[in-house]
């Protein structure tokens, strides 16, 4: 049997409607969620994938409404198709967490110089009979997060930050997982305060919707840390986590339904300043 090639892995889309006038569209094997959200005059498209095939033309045989583009953060898997359109609504540090330029200024796409409009917390986006609000996340899983809270039909879309089966914490030379703990956790209350039982949270990895008790597990991992009693698995049980060249030096943390790639020494420092 022939290997699939790189744009039947990541080009090919599917999708269906998850509840009225909103459509989950899946690729990467069935990994990966974007999301299609229709008013009664625009649509709102958050992220676009890794680039590959052709993301717009299959979102307009979705939807034809005119479409806003937004980011829920800077990484390649998110922001790839990003000029298929002339306009994308991204968060401020966004330039730390690109691939350096990946996919930016690409000449196959029509837009390669796309106009980035900065938005922060308390942006909205009126669709018509659908509002959508704008939350920026303190740094955690990255430093350019955006979750967008569907104050019309209850939805949270919470990125990359926070899913079903893991986080992975920002890898950075600089060893400030404290710091990010801190704010996953402060991330996770306040989305938390926002839910009743009938919101649907939905991430853009590992299945959705999700329960929103998930964040309540987040609060407890990092809890766990800082009580110096961290679950450490023995393996990463993450097949391209462990093809990663730092593979060796991460650990994954879990409690309950919750779990975090970090550095093991920097999750060691952490839970042992608690005992002393």
């Amino acid at each position: 049997m022939p290997k699939a090639n790189t744009n039947q892995n990541f080009g090919y889309y599917s999708g269906w409607m998850l509840t009225k006038n909103t459509w989950l569209i899946n690729f990467m094997g069935g990994s990966q969620n974007i999301y299609l959200l229709e008013g009664e005059d625009t649509a709102m498209l958050i992220d676009t994938g890794y680039g590959q095939g052709d993301l717009r033309s299959y979102v307009e045989k979705l939807t034809d409404k005119p479409v806003i583009v937004v980011n829920t953060h800077f990484h390649l898997d998110h922001y790839g198709g990003n000029a298929e359109w002339e306009k994308v609504y991204i968060a401020d540090n966004w330039e730390k967490d690109t691939s350096d330029g990946w996919r930016e200024n690409d000449e196959r796409f029509p837009y390669p110089d796309y106009e980035k409009v900065i938005i922060g917390d308390g942006y909205t986006f009126d669709l018509g009979g659908r509002v959508i609000r704008t939350l920026r996340a303190k740094v955690a899983h990255c430093n350019s997060s955006l979750f967008f809270y569907d104050e019309t039909y209850n939805m949270i879309f919470s990125g990359d930050e926070f899913e079903s089966g893991q986080t992975l914490m920002n890898l950075s030379k600089e060893k400030d997982l404290a710091v990010r703990l801190q704010n996953m956790k402060e991330n996770a209350e306040r989305l938390y305060a926002l839910c009743d039982e009938h919101t649907l949270l939905l991430p853009n990895h590992n299945g959705a919707p999700i329960a929103k008790e998930y964040l309540l597990d987040y609060v407890g991992l990092v809890d766990s840390i800082f009580a110096g009693k961290p679950q450490i698995d023995e393996g990463l049980n993450h097949k391209y986590i462990e093809n990663a060249p730092d593979s060796a030096k991460v650990c994954r943390v879990r409690f309950g339904g919750a779990s975090i790639f970090a550095y093991r020494e920097e999750v060691e420092e952490i839970a042992a300043a608690a005992k002393e």
